[in-house]
């Protein structure tokens, strides 16, 4: 049995989606069993039969508001991350862990690899560095995948936030000195299913993002033309500017660079993960893209 924690965000609708598609059984909770709450943990996989896995895919993830609301953002993305990971060890199940690349400082210009120092320059970071901490303090038998830039199907998330920008603007502005590597999160969907059906994996920290080395303004210009060729952008004269992080103020600090070493979890899987515009024609051309995100 898989318990699949977070399972009505965006990377837990995806991960809830493939593996119905490939008929392995697994149960899922979103704020119903409250992470926070090592009793009422405790209850619910002791109701489970044989379990085996349990994927974290609940944490607080709003990067700016989180520097006004350290608190919660501790409680669920450390305190929660170890209570779910103390639980995971005494039903004996190994825990899949999301984490992510602000737990770096963005200096730098070569991929992160899993075994550099992380120091995390905001509350976000932080909370998640700890997150992280406190799952490899409660259980040996753990994945950590840091993933950076995600955005599915379901939920918001910078492609359709700039769709939607593209089509009502004259104009956008975006950040063109802050590079990392955006991350469909079917792919990253994709890698955890394969992990827990190789069971072989050794335990550890895995990066895991689509491949592929760009900016904010990168990202953008391809979601605008991609956009266009499928119809979802019809503003097609909408230009996109560059500008500074400096000149695009935000309440936390975001890494420079974060681009994420993916050789390690590739050679564990035998697989090459998809390069970032592949993907993001995937996510476009689907039947599951949800058009009332850019209305």
């Amino acid at each position: 049995m898989i318990w699949l924690i977070g399972n009505k965000g965006m990377l837990g609708t995806e991960i809830a989606r493939q593996l119905t598609e490939k008929k392995i059984e697994f149960t899922g909770t979103d704020i119903d069993v409250d992470i926070t709450n090592p009793e009422a943990l405790d209850t619910f996989a002791s109701s489970l039969k044989d379990l085996k896995y349990i994927i974290n895919c609940s944490a607080y993830t709003a990067v700016d508001k989180a520097e006004s609301d350290a608190e919660f953002a501790k409680k669920l993305n450390e305190t929660g991350a170890g209570n779910i990971a103390r639980t995971a060890k005494k039903y004996g199940a190994t825990m899949i862990h999301i984490s992510t690349d602000y737990v770096f400082d963005g200096s730098g210009n070569t991929p992160r690899t899993e075994d550099m120092p992380i120091a995390p320059i905001g509350v976000y970071g932080k909370t998640k560095a700890d997150g992280e901490k406190a799952v490899i303090k409660e259980t040996d038998s753990y994945y950590i995948l840091r993933t950076a830039w995600l955005y599915g199907w379901a939920g918001r998330n910078f492609v359709y936030t700039m769709i939607k920008a593209m089509n009502t603007h004259e104009s956008v502005k975006v950040v063109n000195d802050q590079k990392g590597s955006p991350t469909f999160a079917g792919d990253l969907a994709g890698v955890i299913i394969q992990l827990i059906k190789n069971g072989n994996i050794p335990f550890g920290i895995y990066h895991c993002t689509d491949n592929g080395e760009i900016t904010w303004w990168d990202f953008t210009n391809e979601i605008k033309k991609q956009g266009i060729e499928k119809g979802w952008i019809t503003n097609k004269t909408c230009a996109v500017n560059p500008c500074t992080t400096d000149e695009y103020p935000t309440p936390a600090k975001r890494p420079a660079y974060s681009v994420l070493s993916k050789d390690k979890i590739q050679k564990a899987l035998d697989f090459t993960l998809p390069d970032w515009k592949e993907s993001l024609n995937v996510f476009l051309s689907s039947s599951l893209f949800d058009k009332s995100r850019i209305e």
